[in-house]
């Protein structure tokens, strides 16, 4: 399989085992497939022939896109399709930018997108210019606007009631329930799954613990999350701060060092939620800093979205085997055919049997040397 990069950096490459579970989704069935309005008629395509696939993935600022997303979805591709050519571009959070790339991926003549979009509104643009070509489109984690053809993502409602169940979780263990408030810091107001992540934090958090000061964080900013604290911290006092929900990691970083900044030593930190499992956020879990993050099993993501690309540019019909093959209606009340997975909550407890049991991360990579005199490196080395 070939594969050109308009964009970005190589990504380090990983020994990755063989796709399998998605693989399996893919079954020979209907012959070709054709849109409705005013979208072009499409064009199948062969296995053996192959076909060209776009792949655009929206930012740097979260470590998992390049490390885990891109080179997944590479391998899942090359094993469902040896002979497909594979573009692949990162926007870096910039929509202009993804726009560009995209109009160049259909320049170019790519028979199906995959679209991780930067900003879920201004992605329909992109949708609706595809599919007038007749290119279908995947929407990958994100489920932007315009109608894509498949989705394929996590059940986003519930990875912020996992965040949000574990955070009251952490502050009834730490007896503190009714002695303060919480600060919660949501993700970027332009990705819609942060508005899901938000939705499912309040449905546990609300009447059940008082919320000092909520914000929403600009491209998911570390930089934008510690300002965010530090604001937080001068309006409701450090110690009346019990917990923090934060969307992701990265965020934790910032929403951490504005604390440690306000004189919070490590054994007095609040519970900081995270999502994504970054091995920071990981690492930091072990040290004490941080008490949870969501670990959302990319590899099975990324190979179904890869199967769905295979699926719409050869017009053979996706089976959902293991997984539940649903519905989910976009912003513009566009139904979309969708597999949501399972969200894990990920605590010191379980480490072992989530990210290292699954080859995420090996021991040797999570306890370097800054950490290897946490317990949970002693135990584990």
């Amino acid at each position: 399989m070939s594969t050109r990069r308009p964009s970005t950096s190589r990504a380090a490459a990983l020994a990755l085992p063989a796709a399998t579970a998605a693989l399996a989704l893919l079954v020979s069935g209907c012959g070709s497939l054709t849109t409705s309005g005013d979208d072009a008629e499409r064009e199948t395509h062969s296995l053996e022939e192959g076909f060209h696939v776009g792949l655009l993935l929206p930012e740097l600022q979260t470590a998992r896109y390049e490390a885990f997303d891109r080179p997944y979805f590479e391998e899942a591709l090359a094993e469902l399709c040896p002979n497909c050519e594979l573009s692949y571009a990162n926007a870096d959070q910039d929509v202009d930018e993804q726009q560009t790339q995209a109009q160049a991926m259909l320049t170019d003549g790519v028979d199906v997108l995959v679209l991780g979009a930067v900003d879920s509104e201004a992605a329909a643009g992109t949708i609706n210019e595809a599919q007038s070509q007749g290119v279908p489109v995947v929407a990958y984690d994100r489920l932007a606007q315009g109608g894509a053809d498949m989705y394929v993502s996590f059940d986003n409602v519930r990875v912020g009631q996992v965040q949000g169940q574990a955070l009251l979780e952490a502050i009834e263990q730490d007896g503190t329930s009714g002695d303060g408030q919480i600060v919660m810091i949501n993700g970027s107001p332009t990705d819609p799954n942060a508005a899901d992540f938000k939705a499912g934090a309040h449905e546990i958090l609300d009447d059940q613990i008082e919320i000092g000061q909520e914000f929403d964080t600009p491209d998911w900013s570390p930089d934008q999350a510690n300002s965010q604290m530090e604001g937080a911290i001068t309006s409701l006092g450090v110690d009346e701060i019990i917990g923090v929900y934060s969307a992701n990691d990265g965020m934790a970083s910032g929403i951490i060092s504005a604390l440690r900044s306000a004189g919070v030593e490590t054994e007095d930190l609040p519970p900081v939620t995270g999502q994504d499992a970054e091995l920071h956020g990981i690492q930091r879990i072990i040290a004490g800093e941080q008490y949870m993050t969501v670990y959302k099993a990319i590899r099975p993501e990324a190979q179904i979205a890869a199967a769905m690309a295979v699926s719409l540019a050869t017009g053979e019909d996706l089976e959902a085997g293991e997984y539940v093959l649903t519905e989910v209606e976009d912003a513009d009340g566009e139904t979309v055919p969708a597999i949501l997975l399972d969200p894990i909550a990920v605590t010191e407890e379980n480490i072992g049997d989530t990210v290292v049991s699954d080859g995420v991360y090996s021991i040797e990579e999570i306890c370097t040397d800054d950490y290897a005199d946490t317990e949970f490196c002693e135990e584990a080395l």
